[in-house]
């Protein structure tokens, strides 16, 4: 099993930066992939960023190219999501997630363990 703990999430203005962490806990060891989603009222939940515990992938929804950067650190087994000019449309309900299965990092099906999520609103 592993364990996922997000953190960082906030009021922010429009233009603003936020930061979210995930932290994993458990048999990391296991893990192919991680990736950070989100959930706007009413709407499905969709992917925003997955790198895979290697580092070496690392994939961006096209709303959030260039505005948000995800990276990993593997010593403290956490994930980061750094959100930049942020936009009232990148409110939303944001979830950390991991996964051992390979395959295509936006396959929302494939990930296993997921976050408590942690809220992320824009004004404008």
């Amino acid at each position: 099993q592993v364990q996922l703990v997000e953190s960082g999430g906030g009021l922010v203005q429009a233009g603003g930066s936020l930061r979210l962490s995930c932290a994993a806990s458990g048999r990391t060891f296991s893990l192919y992939a991680m990736g950070w989603f989100r959930q706007a009222p009413g709407k499905e939940r969709e992917f925003v960023a997955g790198i895979t515990w290697s580092g070496g992938s690392i994939l961006y929804a096209d709303s959030v190219k260039g505005r948000f950067t995800i990276s990993r650190d593997n010593a403290k087994n956490t994930v980061y999501l750094q959100m930049s000019s942020l936009k009232p449309e990148d409110t939303a309900v944001y979830y950390c997630a991991a996964r051992s299965a390979i395959g295509a990092l936006t396959a929302l099906s494939l990930y296993k363990y997921w976050g408590q999520g942690t809220q992320v609103t824009v004004s404008s």
